[in-house]
């Protein structure tokens, strides 16, 4: 069959083929945990926020329109995430505010909740290995 004979909206025959109901359903789900992840590290230093917010975009991207342009447009994490997607970057306050944040967390887990060496060598090369991502990352102003 040439290009010429294929139905106009074979692409979107394709489309959605790829995006069954339960697949959908699934990305959405996934998608929604990984929000909420990304949610809690805000709260929770230990947790990467921006693996889990990319991936939330991701998987509404591949499984609802709607939410992946809600989570786009959405006051706090839509300009986080463009910023990190497109730019590479991050305003210079939230670095300052998430290292320093990242190091109390972890000096207070650290000191007050592990006695295990093995446990404060492991937050000691997640701090460290989070510092030097967020200090490599472009510092956009404002």
């Amino acid at each position: 069959m040439t290009e010429k004979e294929q139905p106009e909206n074979h692409k979107e025959v394709t489309a959605e083929l790829d995006r069954t109901r339960p697949v959908r359903w699934l990305l959405v789900t996934a998608g929604s945990i990984s929000l909420g992840l990304g949610i809690l590290g805000i709260i929770t230093p230990l947790l990467p926020t921006t693996p889990f917010l990319l991936l939330a975009a991701a998987c509404y991207y591949r499984g609802s329109d709607r939410l992946h342009n809600w989570l786009l447009n959405h006051t706090v994490f839509g300009k986080y995430i463009t910023d990190y997607l497109e730019k590479r970057a991050i305003p210079g306050r939230m670095k300052i505010k998430t290292v320093s944040l990242l190091w109390i967390t972890i000096g207070i887990s650290a000191v007050f909740f592990t006695d295990s060496l093995w446990i404060r060598l492991l937050l000691l090369i997640i701090a460290v290995i989070v510092s030097v991502h967020l200090v490599r990352l472009k510092t956009l102003k404002g």
